[in-house]
């Protein structure tokens, strides 16, 4: 799509049909008979392309307040921040009286920056950047917001205070390899080198050794599904590494505590969010809640007593003791369970193969956990603790 063509929906008839399908499914069964009705009366590319835009601000809904009056392309939506996490992360910039967003895609971060700061929006891509411009206007930010049609190597950035930047980790043709970035992660380090204060948006697998020393790696999960991740420059860092918990906002960081013990696993098993295992701040949980780890390398935790806290999901054991698949079944059946839940962490197995393998009929609905033990393969049935 071309800007001409997104121009064309702020017209007058161009709103007319937004404003028609504003909130309908242009995606279900009245698709058809919609489309007729407004290819009747308007242009047939106008009405494509405001259909095009209202089944991607349905599917935005899920990341943004404002969909209904945003500007989006397939890619640009893919990659933009939900609201939750750019607000978390637009905190970091508090004080900030301008910052530069670079690789600014349709404007989910500059969105939340712009509420507090003067923000320089940066894109090579035309559409994108007008989308942003367009967005920003949607949540009342415009006049905090400027644009620059340019590549983000070429920008100048030294008269901001802050930078923010999420290089695009697809490539035009598609997806780029796993790791790569463009512009490449060493290069968005180096920003620091010209403007002190540096956030990067990184893909939730970025390796914590990807990072100078003194730099911060944040793990972001919104309702236990690990989102993104996020590197902070020395001026900005707090910590060496911190899971962040969304909606709640809750953080846990590193404090180099003592070390955790291995011992036989007792009677709650603790599964912790995935941006707490991503952070490596799984020995911090454990030393917080009073919990021991199961295996040196596995990020279970186990506990005497039931353990409540938003940074792992708390599991009763009902039986544990060595994997064995072959007599699952009957151990199943003998415990009345009709239906399982498989967490599988450090033990190789096929979850679908042995879910329709089960064929159980119980009454109750366990947990099954698939993991190790002293590097020993090891099965837990488990359930919630309300439920034992």
């Amino acid at each position: 799509m071309t800007t001409d063509r997104l121009r064309a929906l702020l017209a007058p008839e161009g709103q007319e049909i937004l404003e028609f399908l504003r909130g309908q499914d242009v995606t279900g069964p009245d698709a058809l008979r919609l489309g007729t009705e407004l290819r009747a009366r308007y242009p047939a590319q106008l009405v494509a392309d405001a259909m095009g835009q209202q089944e991607l601000r349905m599917r935005a809904a899920a990341k943004f307040a404002q969909a209904q009056d945003m500007f989006f392309t397939r890619p640009g939506l893919e990659q933009a921040s939900a609201e939750v996490v750019a607000r978390h992360r637009a905190a970091r910039y508090v004080g900030a009286e301008s910052v530069a967003d670079l690789c600014c895609g349709i404007g989910g971060d500059l969105l939340a920056l712009a509420g507090g700061s003067r923000v320089l929006a940066v894109d090579r891509d035309p559409v994108h950047l007008w989308m942003a411009e367009q967005n920003a206007r949607a949540y009342g930010l415009g006049d905090a917001v400027s644009t620059l049609d340019a590549d983000v190597r070429a920008a100048a950035i030294e008269s901001v205070d802050a930078v923010f930047i999420d290089p695009a980790r697809r490539s035009p043709r598609g997806r780029m390899r796993t790791g790569e970035s463009e512009p490449p992660l060493e290069w968005c380090v180096d920003l620091a080198e010209r403007v002190a204060a540096v956030g990067v948006k990184a893909a939730p697998g970025i390796p914590h050794d990807d990072v100078p020393s003194g730099w911060e790696l944040e793990f972001v999960s919104v309702d236990r599904d690990l989102k993104e991740a996020a590197a902070w420059s020395p001026a900005l860092a707090t910590a060496r590494a911190r899971a962040t918990l969304l909606p709640g906002g809750h953080t846990l960081v590193d404090t180099r505590g003592d070390p955790v013990p291995v011992r036989e696993p007792g009677a709650f098993l603790l599964d912790p969010d995935p941006a707490v295992t991503r952070a490596g701040v799984v020995e911090e949980l454990a030393r917080r809640v009073g919990a021991w780890k199961i295996d040196d390398r596995i990020a279970f935790l186990s506990a005497d007593e039931p353990v409540s806290t938003p940074f792992a999901r708390t599991l009763r054991v009902i039986d544990s003791a060595p994997w064995n698949q072959k007599r699952l079944p009957q151990k199943l059946r003998a415990l009345d369970v009709g239906a399982v839940d498989i967490r599988r962490r450090g033990l190789a197995g096929d979850v679908d193969a042995l879910h329709r393998r089960l064929k159980l009929s119980g009454s109750r609905r366990a947990t099954l956990v698939m993991t190790r033990v002293r590097d020993q393969p090891w099965g837990f049935v488990c359930v919630t603790p309300d439920t034992a």
